[in-house]
């Protein structure tokens, strides 16, 4: 018989994967958006996401345990320095017109001569979550959370290829132009101190909410 915490595991992953795959597409976005106005489905969407999310980490903690690999005292070390770059990957990504990716802020004012951090990563979203998943793989060797975390590493790398075919198509020869002048911008310049020394603030308050909150959602404290 299937165990029922696998059940619950299943379907976590198959809701969360249906919502990103049905309401993100027409025409279904676009019947929300008509609706709830692109603010209003933004909000929306965030917070199911999270639900989602909680619910799935909540259904991998309490999945049947199939260790893959013992645990050791070292292997914390691997999400708690990898989150710091995480952190500052995300302060640095919010609010900030992205052209190129999902998760912009007003991305019809985006300057590819001041392009921020666009300049580094064209996917900082994406990149920040695959920080996130492939330093968490380390310290939890069983199953149900190697799928988990494993899962979301592959899910931030095929993504960036696939909205880059997306927004090549969408954007033109527009993409190649940003593209172009944005690598043009050195890499030093990209961000001015003064924004960067205030996204580095708001990154270590992201890295300490997320600390604070972790015991929460996962019953671990990540420096006990």
């Amino acid at each position: 018989m299937f165990d029922s915490g696998w059940t619950n595991y299943c379907t976590a992953f198959a809701v969360f994967f249906a919502s990103h795959m049905i309401l993100v597409r027409p025409p279904v976005r676009p019947l929300l958006v008509r609706h709830l106005g692109e603010r209003g489905f933004q909000a929306g969407y965030s917070l199911l996401s999270i639900g989602i999310l909680y619910w799935l980490i909540d259904a991998a903690q309490t999945a049947p345990y199939i260790e893959l690999w013992p645990w050791a005292e070292w292997q914390n070390w691997a999400p708690i320095i990898s989150m710091g770059p995480m952190c500052l990957i995300l302060a640095l990504a919010i609010g900030t017109p992205n052209p190129f990716s999902f998760g912009g802020w007003k991305n019809d004012n985006f300057n590819a001569h001041e392009p921020g951090i666009v300049r580094w990563m064209r996917h900082p979203i994406l990149v920040a979550l695959f920080l996130w998943s492939a330093a968490h793989i380390v310290p939890n060797g069983n199953l149900a959370h190697v799928v988990l975390f494993g899962t979301f590493a592959l899910f931030s790398l095929l993504g960036m290829r696939i909205i880059d075919r997306r927004q090549k198509r969408v954007m033109g020869e527009t993409w190649s132009v940003l593209q172009r002048q944005t690598n043009e911008v050195p890499l030093t310049q990209a961000v001015g101190l003064r924004d960067l020394a205030i996204r580095s603030v708001i990154g270590a308050l992201i890295y300490s909410a997320l600390a604070h909150l972790h015991p929460l959602i996962t019953g671990v404290f990540p420096f006990a």
